[in-house]
């Protein structure tokens, strides 16, 4: 009889419990994040929306960690991602949700998890905060407008400068409202998502 232990870290068989569906702790969430190349891994999945292959993932992670274009990558270089990724970080993954990983057909895609840390990655592709975009804009064609319609600008001058003004007020309100919506569904979202984290 071996003394071995070869069964995963609790950490791991905890998120596989189907009674803990769907929740992570932190100590996983940072373990899986602690690596370049695991979050490489979310990086280039976050990118390409579906399934990718196993031999893609590895060359485009080599890409970036030798700092080179697929096509100058030697075999060597390729081969030492490729198998860390199928003997440890993609099962790893796919232990905690993360990914759906099929090793015998060598299948990569995101699975439910990874939302949990995706927010904790600061990627592109994520959508940026444009907000002070449009209160800059409003601002600016609020002045316009305004500007116009003092300097007498002949299509500005049909309207009162009050009425305009008012305009320019009830859209900055609108604005403001629509921004307050979105910030609430926003924290929705993050609430949900740090309600699955133990």
């Amino acid at each position: 009889m071996s003394s071995v232990d070869t069964s995963l870290p609790e950490e791991i068989t905890a998120v596989t419990d189907p009674e803990q569906n769907a929740r992570l702790s932190k100590d996983v969430i940072f373990e899986l994040l602690k690596n370049r190349r695991r979050r490489e891994v979310l990086s280039y999945l976050l990118e390409t929306e579906g399934t990718v292959t196993l031999g893609e993932l590895a060359e485009q992670i080599a890409a970036w960690e030798n700092d080179t274009d697929i096509n100058a990558l030697s075999s060597d270089q390729r081969k030492r991602v490729y198998v860390a990724l199928y003997q440890t970080h993609l099962p790893k993954m796919d232990d905690a949700g993360i990914v759906e990983y099929d090793q015998d057909r060598g299948l990569i895609d995101l699975s439910d998890n990874a939302d949990l840390l995706m927010m904790y990655l600061d990627t592109d592709t994520h959508q940026q905060d444009r907000w002070d975009r449009f209160y800059a804009v409003l601002s600016v064609v609020g002045v316009a407008v305004l500007t116009g319609a003092f300097l007498g600008v002949p299509p500005l001058t049909a309207v009162p400068t009050m009425a305009l003004a008012g305009a320019v007020v009830v859209a900055f309100c609108l604005l403001s409202i629509v921004h307050v919506v979105a910030n609430r569904r926003e924290q929705q979202t993050v609430d949900g998502k740090l309600s699955r984290i133990e």
